[in-house]
């Protein structure tokens, strides 16, 4: 028969006053429960006063035992849920890898994909291996992450958000994160454009990420704060598939005066290159282009100019966040929004020189 929940937490309150200090994954193993449900229950003890938990170690309030040192060098495993791996994601997971080499830490890897409900899940495999934190992007959608999963608010161990930010109202607003600005990413396209004598810039953009929806927003305002005239955006709406419907409709914008356009992302904008050309309109000849992301658009031919999130830099800045909160317990190290500014790398695709 199954333990209910008091049955459990008894349990855990003995064998912590049997043990004095215990890492949370110890104190699991020897139960023979779950570490997750060994999570939850400890959260509930440590809301009511009952337990002391620090740097994935539990403890009785003002145990007389020498509470156990944050996890050090290469005890430190962190859990990473990214929505998918390949292009965008590698270079985050690449400087989020080298960060935690050089602090002898090891990483672990969870992926949700792309449309699919499987976050939570995810999250709870990463907690069963016996993580100390999690850096997790979360499958929310370009409209906003509906409901924003208030279990991510509620997570019993250090989390930092990584190119997500929670709403105010939100379970998670209190979650440290480190995401790209994507807004002002955008505002550095327009400006570029602008700076080259075009007063209307079209927009092509996917309508499927939260990097999506942030490229769309930062738009809207850019258009507003450079005195753009405003165009309507072309919506990908099957990404990797609607490359000849939006090279009509660049080409109609382009038949309208509207000689520059903003792509979100590098395939995208590399797919409707050629098709462009086809048509007889050439890049930067006819129209100027810049992609977003800045993943592939040094390859294309001509060579796109981009706006370049900090990727890896994300990565890292996350990881070394996600240390420093497990460093500072309950030190009361303030919560961290972290933006950091993409950059526009100059390539032909524009031209202007």
């Amino acid at each position: 028969m199954a333990l209910t929940a008091e049955e459990r937490r008894a349990r855990i309150l003995d064998a912590v006053r049997e043990l004095g200090t215990v890492r949370v994954v110890d104190l699991a193993e020897r139960l023979g429960l779950a570490a997750v449900t060994v999570r939850r229950d400890i959260a509930a003890l440590s809301d009511n006063g009952l337990l002391h938990r620090s740097h994935g170690a539990v403890s009785l309030p003002r145990a007389a035992a020498t509470p156990a040192p944050a996890p050090t060098g290469r005890d430190r495993v962190i859990g990473m849920l990214v929505p998918t791996v390949g292009s965008y994601f590698d270079e985050i997971i690449d400087g989020a890898r080298a960060a935690a080499a050089a602090a002898g830490a090891r990483l672990v890897l969870g992926i949700a994909p792309y449309g699919a409900t499987e976050d939570r899940a995810q999250v709870e495999q990463l907690l069963e291996s016996g993580v100390d934190g999690l850096l997790v992007t979360p499958n929310w959608t370009p409209e906003g992450p509906s409901g924003v999963g208030a279990w991510i608010g509620e997570l019993s161990l250090p989390t930092v958000l990584v190119e997500r930010r929670a709403p105010a109202d939100s379970a998670g607003a209190g979650l440290d994160s480190v995401a790209s600005d994507h807004r002002h990413g955008v505002i550095l396209a327009l400006r570029h454009l602008a700076g080259l004598g075009h007063g209307a810039v079209m927009l092509a953009a996917r309508q499927d990420t939260w990097t999506a929806f942030q490229v769309r927003a930062g738009y809207a305002e850019g258009v507003r704060l450079l005195g753009l005239e405003p165009q309507p955006v072309i919506d990908i709406e099957h990404p990797g598939q609607d490359s000849e419907a939006v090279a009509e409709r660049i080409a109609e914008g382009v038949a309208k005066g509207v000689r520059a356009v903003l792509v979100h992302n590098d395939q995208e904008a590399i797919q409707v290159v050629p098709i462009l050309r086809a048509r007889g309109l050439r890049v930067p000849e006819d129209v100027a282009m810049i992609s977003y992301d800045d993943v592939f658009a040094a390859l294309a031919a001509p060579p796109l100019t981009a706006v370049a999130p900090p990727k890896r830099a994300v990565g890292g800045a996350a990881l070394e966040l996600l240390l420093r909160r497990l460093d500072s317990g309950d030190a009361g190290l303030p919560v961290h929004h972290v933006e950091l500014l993409p950059q526009l790398e100059i390539r032909a695709s524009c031209g202007g020189g």
